[in-house]
């Protein structure tokens, strides 16, 4: 069973026919909202919405293990996230959907790992491709089925929030080789990893980053969720076909 984790724009998912919702309790606190099983088409999902079914949870409050440990709990196998992000690359402006293959991680004290405690051993994991390729393999492939144009990689720059980034941190995250900037991207890929869950997210860039574009001298708040609403519809379309091109394989 796969799961949809919804972010910005996307707190629900119009082409998901509920058939029950679950509260999970897990060892590190409640998850962001109960879970919602269902089916797209053909194929059975779990849907959690990142930041609260009323979007009121900032990214840098999210209980990110608790998410992961609810979803695995349930019996999730693969995990598509979806993130609203500002766009860094000239190529990469507003509209623009991406499934990222590296990330840069500048959050802090955030919870960011479950292997912590006296009675845990010290426990290394292997982050070196961030993503789990087969799973954004099946994003782009759904995206082709759906005819939605993706670009095929990138890095992508977490930064710590809720604030958006001054015009001279989006200079440095480029010379650091950032391409797109969000603010949910970790801890929750590496806890993903952590619990040997393969995940892959689709990365919606909604505005141009500080100091770039049309961004260049202030961030239109009203614009990015205009464009977040224009591109949570082609979102919507990818994750149809390719949670729908799965079942059938499977």
């Amino acid at each position: 069973m796969d799961a949809i984790i919804g972010g910005s724009g996307l707190a629900r998912l119009a082409e998901l026919v509920v058939e029950r919702r679950e509260v999970v309790r897990t060892p590190f606190g409640d998850p962001s909202c109960a879970l919602s099983f269902g089916r797209v088409g053909q194929a059975p999902i779990v849907f959690l919405a990142r930041h609260g079914y009323g979007h009121t949870i900032a990214p840098h409050q999210i209980n990110y293990r608790a998410n992961l440990w609810a979803l695995r709990e349930v019996g999730v196998k693969r995990i598509f996230a979806v993130a609203s992000v500002g766009g860094i690359r000239e190529d990469f402006g507003p509209g623009t959907i991406a499934v990222p293959d590296q990330l840069i991680d500048y959050t802090y004290g955030r919870k960011s790992t479950y292997f912590e405690g006296p009675d845990n051993p010290v426990t290394h994991i292997d982050f070196t491709r961030p993503y789990d390729e087969s799973t954004r393999q099946a994003l782009i492939a759904g995206a082709r089925t759906a005819g939605e144009a993706v670009a095929l990689g990138g890095t992508y720059g977490c930064m710590q929030g809720p604030r958006l980034e001054t015009a001279a941190e989006i200079r440095r995250l480029a010379n650091d080789g950032c391409d797109l900037v969000g603010m949910t991207g970790m801890p929750e890929t590496a806890l993903a990893r952590e619990l040997e869950l393969p995940y892959a997210v689709m990365a919606v860039v909604v505005n141009h980053a500080a100091g770039r574009g049309d961004s260049r001298d202030a961030i239109s708040l009203s614009a990015m969720e205009s464009e977040l609403n224009d591109a949570m519809a082609r979102v919507r379309r990818i994750l149809v076909a390719a949670l729908n091109g799965s079942a059938a394989a499977g």
